[in-house]
């Protein structure tokens, strides 16, 4: 919905790029805005920005919109939830669930189900999703938003590889609670903003096992569902925690929701840790990470993200936007592509400095 700047607040989202007498977006789609960056709205005199009618939080945006003189207090009908704004309320609901296990109390499957399965079913559940969950990752809710999007993208994944309605539910399942044993973890060791120690990485490292101890019981998961949970971090040459597993002694859900776990921690801003555009992620998988992670998820996950076709609109790392021309399936994610503005042609294999921020349409 279209709303005066001087009615935002800290947490609304942009629904488009915000523009002025540049070529070049002042502040893009999808960020979500802080208070500095509410100002520099003003001090650039924008009078009215695209906002999405749910906040980062979770909480519906109430404001007047442009043209109105009374606020629009309707609350929005479940079932006409777009997707970002079910993730997002979802998200509350998860961190709720997540602060009673810091408390304690027993975990309750079925509520983490509840959760999940509205959001695998959704109709607007496809790649486009997946590109741009991280833009609603924050540092503070980070511990929340994660496992929430792990789920999704490991569900994403499965439906690539042709799983069953049912598995694709169990590995969702089991993405959404891999990290749910970060809840035993001191909290000292979660919300510190300077580099871990070589001790409390090694505290980090037994949520694994901590995760599988608090599922363990459940009936409402399969018995692979609870190893993946465990062995989500292992790797296939045998670097991976916490015993060290190979290859074929990896689950094959476990397989999945490593990359879905990788590919959201890289593209999300972490306390420690800035974000990077999912196409610059799967690259530096593909290329500095090989032999960690199995090619046959690897490549459901890239055919699908990567989808480019002649013709489509991506906006580059350095603010540019340019349509692409040529995508070659050796180097998908540095396509030819010619600038909008100045209509020069640039080959992005051989301009390594340059990569896609991400598809406009």
């Amino acid at each position: 919905m279209r709303v005066n700047v001087n009615n935002l607040k800290e947490g609304c989202i942009l629904m488009a790029d915000v523009v002025s007498r540049t070529n070049r977006p002042i502040i893009n789609k999808k960020t979500v805005l802080t208070n500095q960056l509410i100002e520099v709205l003003k001090a650039f005199l924008i009078k009215e920005v695209e906002v999405e009618k749910t906040m980062v939080n979770g909480e519906p945006f109430y404001a007047p919109r442009t043209g109105k003189e009374t606020a629009d207090t309707s609350a929005p009908v479940p079932g006409e939830l777009s997707f970002i704004d079910l993730f997002l309320r979802k998200k509350q609901e998860f961190k709720k669930e997540f602060i009673k296990w810091q408390s304690g109390i027993q975990m309750d499957v079925s509520k983490v189900r509840s959760i999940i399965l509205p959001l695998i079913e959704h109709p607007e559940f496809s790649s486009s999703t997946i590109l741009y969950l991280h833009h609603y990752s924050t540092k503070a809710d980070y511990l929340y938003d994660h496992p929430l999007a792990v789920g999704i993208i490991s569900a994403f994944i499965a439906k690539k590889l042709n799983h069953s309605k049912g598995d694709i539910t169990q590995v969702a399942l089991a993405g959404c609670l891999s990290d749910c044993g970060m809840a035993k973890i001191s909290q000292a060791v979660l919300n510190k903003e300077s580099t871990l120690t070589e001790e409390e990485y090694e505290e980090i490292k037994k949520h694994p096992t901590f995760s599988y101890q608090m599922v363990k019981n459940s009936p409402l998961l399969k018995e692979s569902a609870k190893v993946a949970i465990l062995q989500h971090h292992e790797r296939l040459d045998g670097s991976g925690y916490p015993f060290g597993e190979k290859a074929n002694r990896i689950d094959p859900s476990a397989k999945i929701i490593t990359v879905a776990d990788t590919f959201h921690a890289m593209t999300s801003e972490r306390i420690y840790k800035p974000k990077n555009s999912p196409f610059k992620v799967l690259e530096m998988i593909q290329e500095d990470l090989f032999g960690e992670f199995d090619i046959g998820v690897l490549s459901a996950l890239s055919t699908a993200v990567m989808n480019f076709s002649i013709g489509s609109k991506v906006r580059l790392s350095d603010g540019h936007d340019a349509e692409v021309l040529f995508a070659s399936e050796t180097t998908p994610t540095r396509p030819l592509i010619r600038l909008l503005d100045t209509e020069q042609i640039i080959a992005l294999e051989q301009n390594r400095h340059l990569y896609i921020e991400e598809v406009l349409q």
